[in-house]
């Protein structure tokens, strides 16, 4: 698959996660969102190269040299990037939860009184 086909499969995917979400937050974490699909196919393409190159090049002749390779160190930091984002996202998900929730309490307790 393709850095584009998985950036636009994970753009629809948490588009289609946040539809339910206020608009005003939505259009808030619009570019979080865009980030994160960004982040997923950067991801995806490093860990095409690191399969092929290893995580770390290791000296032919003294294997106790060693170091990480480039892409190794983009890769981990990219994940944690994409990480911090996600529970980002994942914090105005819950948030919208708990207002509905609360919404939901308030209706009920409404119905009670009224029963």
């Amino acid at each position: 698959m393709s850095k584009s086909e998985i950036y636009k499969r994970e753009l629809s995917k948490l588009n289609e996660i946040f539809e339910d979400v206020e608009e005003s937050k939505r259009k808030l974490v619009e570019g979080l969102i865009e980030d994160a699909a960004f982040l997923r196919s950067e991801n995806h393409v490093l860990k095409q190269i690191i399969t092929q190159t290893g995580m770390v090049k290791v000296h032919p002749e003294h294997p106790e040299l060693q170091k990480p390779t480039e892409s190794a160190k983009q890769y981990s930091k990219s994940v944690k990037d994409y990480c911090v984002v996600i529970k980002t996202l994942s914090g105005v998900l819950m948030r919208n939860t708990a207002e509905d929730d609360e919404e939901y309490n308030k209706i009920l307790e409404e119905m009670r009184k009224n029963a």
